[in-house]
C-alpha cells in the first residue's frame, strides 16, 4: 500500500468527517436558513470547504508521530456516536449533555441503544477507523515534520481566511445571527464542550463552602412537628397536565383533592436533570448558578441539616441525586434491592413510599423532610414508566427509537406515563393524611424540566436553555397542604403567578419555619410578599 503523509491523512479525515457526520448541521442549514438554489450553491460549498479547513487545522495543531492515527481513530469513533444522536434525537452535544453521558449509567445508556447505532458504529466509525489503522505513514525527521506542520497550519489559515473574506458579507451574517447553527458541527463543538465541561466540573474548589450554618426552627404556635415531602419529576411538561388544561384527562386523581395547588406558569432551571436538580436545591438563581458553583457549596438539605432539629431521607427510583443528597440519608430505590414493586421492565416509582410510614413513626419528636426522585417521565422509552394497567391511551409506541412511531404513539406513550405520575402523587398525599391530625403536613412536587416529543423534529430534552422550547423548559408543578397547613392560602394567591425553579430552595426553608440568613422571603411560595418574576428566564 503506498504511503502517504500525515497532513494528507487528517485531510482525508477531515473530509470525511464534514461529508458524513455532519448531516445534522447541513440539514438544519439547509431547512431553516440556506435552501438549497442557485444564490446559496456557493455560500454552501465554501461553508464545506471552510469546516474541513477548521477540521484540519485542529487536527494539526494536536498531531505528531505518536498521536495522528490514535487521535483519528478516536474522533471517528466518538463523531459517529455524536452523529447518531444528533440525527436521530435532534440533540446538540454542549456541556450539559455531556455531563449527562459521563453520569448516565448503564441501564440508562442502554435505553438509547439500538441496531441503528451499531451501523452508525460500524460504517462511520470502526471501518473508517480501521482503515486509518492500516494506512502507512510517511514520517521525515523531526526538523523536517515541524517544518512541515508549520507550513500546512499556515496553509489552513491563509485558505481560512481567504474563504472568509470571499465571502465577508455572508459570514459576518451567518456568525452573527445564526450562532445555534455551531452548536451542530461535529466534531469541533462536543470538543469545545468536553472542554468547557472539564473546566466547570475540575476546577472545583476542594473544600465545600458552608451554608446557613446558622440555620434554626422557629417554633410554631400550635406545637405540630412538620412532614414534608418533596417529589422530583422527570421530563414531565406543564401542556400534559389536565390540572393546566390538556383536553386529556390525565390528572384524574389529583383533580379531586382539595388541597392541591396547582402551578400553571413554572419553569425549569435547566433542560437536563444533570443541570436542574442541583439548580432546583442551590441557593443560586438560575441567573447565576453553574454546575461548578452548584458542586461548590452546601444546599438547601444542608441548611435543613444544621437546624439539628431535623431528619433528612432521600429515596431515588431515578439514576441519582446529581450530587444533591451527597450529605443525607441516601437510599436507592432503581433495584430491588430497597424496591418491592420491581416487575419485568423496570422498579416503580410507588415502591419508595413503602416503608416510609415506619420512618415516619420513628420520629414523633422530630420535622421530617422526605424527598422522592420519581423515574416519572424519562424518555424516550415511555412506555416502561408505567404498569401496563396504567395504558389508558391506545396505540403506544414501544420502541426507545421514537423516529420510528406516530407523533400520536409517542404522545399516548408519554400521557400513560403522566397518568401514573397522578397516581403516585395521590399514593404520597394519601400517606400524608394519615399525620394530618399529628403534623403540619406538606407535599411539594416540581419537574426536573420538560421534553419534547417530536415537535419540529425534536426529541427528548437537553437543548441549550436559550434555543430550547417551551415543551423542554415549561413544565408540571404543584404542591398539596394538609388541613392543618396555614399556607394554602397565600400558594393559592399565586397559581397563575410566573415561577420557577429559583423559588424551591427558599419555599422549602419557609414550609419547614427555618430562620436563615439566606432565606429569601421573596421568592419563597407560601409568603405574600413573594417577588412572582422568574430571575434569568
Amino acid at each position: 500500500m503506498k504511503t502517504i503523509t500525515p497532513i494528507r491523512l487528517i485531510l482525508y479525515v477531515s473530509i470525511f468527517l464534514v461529508l458524513f457526520d455532519n448531516v445534522s448541521f447541513f440539514t438544519n442549514v439547509i431547512k431553516d436558513y440556506y435552501p438549497i438554489g442557485v444564490q446559496n450553491i456557493l455560500p454552501l460549498l465554501s461553508i464545506v470547504i471552510m469546516l474541513i479547513l477548521v477540521i484540519a487545522l485542529l487536527l494539526t495543531l494536536v498531531s505528531s508521530r505518536y498521536t495522528t492515527k490514535p487521535v483519528l481513530i478516536l474522533l471517528l469513533l466518538v463523531s459517529s456516536l455524536a452523529n447518531y444522536f444528533m440525527n436521530t434525537y435532534q440533540v446538540v452535544i454542549d456541556d450539559s449533555m455531556i455531563q449527562n453521558i459521563v453520569e448516565t449509567n448503564v441501564d440508562e445508556s442502554m435505553e438509547l441503544f439500538d441496531v441503528r447505532l451499531l451501523f452508525y458504529l460500524l460504517l462511520l466509525g470502526i471501518l473508517p477507523s480501521y482503515i486509518v489503522y492500516k494506512i502507512p505513514v510517511r514520517y521525515g525527521t523531526w526538523r523536517s515534520e515541524m517544518l512541515y506542520r508549520i507550513r500546512a497550519i499556515v496553509v489552513f489559515i491563509v485558505l481560512i481566511l481567504l474563504i472568509f473574506f470571499s465571502f465577508s458579507r455572508f459570514y459576518t451574517s451567518f456568525f452573527r445571527e445564526h450562532k445555534p447553527l455551531r452548536f451542530y458541527t461535529n466534531p469541533t463543538y462536543y470538543i469545545y464542550s468536553l472542554g468547557k465541561y472539564i473546566g466547570n466540573t475540575f476546577r472545583i474548589q476542594e473544600e465545600l463552602k458552608p451554608l446557613g450554618r446558622d440555620a434554626t426552627v422557629t417554633n410554631n404556635d400550635h406545637g405540630r412537628k412538620k412532614l414534608l415531602i418533596v417529589v422530583v419529576g422527570e421530563a414531565a411538561r406543564a401542556d400534559r397536565f389536565s390540572l393546566n388544561g390538556y383536553t386529556r384527562l390525565t390528572n384524574p386523581l389529583l383533580e379531586k383533592e382539595a388541597g392541591v395547588v396547582n402551578f400553571t406558569n413554572l419553569y425549569s432551571c435547566g433542560t437536563s436533570t444533570g443541570v436542574s436538580v442541583p439548580c432546583m436545591f442551590s441557593v443560586y438563581t438560575k441567573a447565576d448558578f453553574t454546575v461548578k458553583k452548584g458542586r461548590s457549596i452546601e444546599n438547601v438539605l444542608d441548611v435543613l441539616r444544621h437546624t439539628e432539629a431535623m431528619d433528612l431521607l432521600w429515596r431515588d427510583n431515578n439514576f441519582n441525586s446529581k450530587g444533591v443528597a451527597d450529605r443525607i440519608v441516601y437510599e436507592n430505590y432503581k433495584s430491588a434491592e430497597n424496591n418491592s414493586m420491581c416487575d419485568s421492565v423496570e422498579c416503580r416509582d410507588e415502591g419508595m413510599l413503602i416503608g416510609l410510614e415506619g420512618y415516619i413513626d420513628e420520629r414523633p419528636e422530630k420535622d421530617v423532610v422526605i424527598v422522592l426522585h420519581q423515574m416519572g417521565n424519562h424518555g424516550p422509552a415511555y412506555y416502561k414508566r408505567y404498569p401496563k394497567t396504567f395504558e389508558r391511551f391506545t396505540p403506544v409506541c414501544q420502541t426507545n427509537q421514537l423516529e420510528e412511531c406516530s407523533q400520536e404513539e409517542i404522545s399516548n406513550a408519554y400521557d400513560n406515563a403522566v397518568i401514573y405520575t397522578d397516581y403516585f402523587l395521590s399514593k404520597v398525599i394519601a400517606l400524608l393524611k394519615h399525620y394530618d391530625s399529628d403534623r403540619e403536613t406538606t407535599m411539594i412536587y416540581m419537574s426536573d424540566h420538560g421534553e419534547s416529543l417530536g415537535e419540529n423534529g425534536l426529541y427528548l430534552h437537553g437543548l441549550p436553555y436559550f434555543m430550547a422550547p417551551d415543551t423542554q423548559t415549561h413544565i408540571a408543578g404543584l404542591m398539596w397542604f394538609g388541613k392543618n397547613n396555614p399556607d394554602k392560602e397565600h400558594v393559592a394567591a399565586r397559581r397563575q403567578s410566573t415561577l420557577s425553579h429559583d423559588n424551591l430552595f427558599h419555599t422549602i426553608l419557609g414550609v419547614m419555619d427555618v430562620n436563615t440568613s439566606v432565606y429569601d422571603v421573596s421568592l419563597d411560595i407560601t409568603r405574600p410578599s413573594i417577588n412572582t418574576s422568574v430571575t434569568g428566564m
